[in-house]
């Protein structure tokens, strides 16, 4: 995967993640991490790659 494509992914789920954070701790987490924010997170990046995949599929050359 090329270094754009990454920073379009991460820009995505960043975007998704943050709807879902109402706290601080969900932000910045504890000191022992925030296992709810892991989730989050993985959940986003996952919803972003469908996104790219969906936005690839309509729009391959």
């Amino acid at each position: 995967m090329d270094e754009g494509r990454k920073r379009v992914i991460g820009i995505m789920a960043a975007t998704l993640a943050s709807l879902h954070m109402r706290t601080a701790d969900d932000l910045f987490g504890g000191p022992d991490g925030n296992p709810r924010t892991d989730r989050l997170i993985a959940a986003s990046i996952q919803w972003a790659k469908r996104i790219m995949e969906k936005i690839d599929g309509l729009f391959s050359n």
